[in-house]
């Protein structure tokens, strides 16, 4: 039975938790947006957090949806959607000993895709720019699961 790399040899790994750092801080980053965006728009889900802005029934106005706040937002989820399964495949996939030419390709295109991805819903640019990125992503993030159960299938 072939062995796995030790970790600390492992290159592919660590350039997995390089590219994996980089898209679990843009998944952070996009919640603090929206608590930028809720604060600055007034716009809260939550009546404790409306009270800060006013008391009683001026309170009341400040819970409401806010079409910026609910885009960035939305972006948020698509973030969490992605980037959590390609956390944990990209995570096997590392450790099943891949050649690292293959492995960055997949690192390096999900990244990408995530930030444009982000971009598009943001600015916001037309279709199919954010469709295209959302399924680029998906693409390697499958390719992943494929190779990983293709090469390293155990039955």
């Amino acid at each position: 039975m072939a062995e796995f790399p030790r970790l600390s040899d492992n290159e592919v790994f660590w350039a997995f938790t390089t590219y994996a750092t980089i898209v679990l801080l843009k998944m952070m980053l996009m919640s603090t947006i929206t608590s930028f965006f809720r604060l600055t728009r007034k716009a809260f889900s939550n009546p404790e957090d409306a009270l800060s802005s006013g008391k009683g029934e001026n309170a009341k106005k400040y819970l409401r949806t806010d079409e910026k706040v609910e885009r960035v937002r939305r972006a948020h989820l698509n973030d969490i959607e992605n980037i959590i399964p390609f956390f944990c495949i990209g995570l096997l996939y590392s450790l099943s000993a891949p050649d690292l030419s293959t492995a960055l390709w997949h690192f390096r295109i999900f990244v990408a895709t995530r930030i444009y991805h982000s971009i598009a819903y943001l600015t916001p640019l037309p279709q199919p720019n954010r469709g295209l990125s959302w399924m680029i992503g998906f693409i390697v993030t499958f390719s992943m699961a494929y190779r990983l159960l293709k090469n390293k299938l155990y039955l």
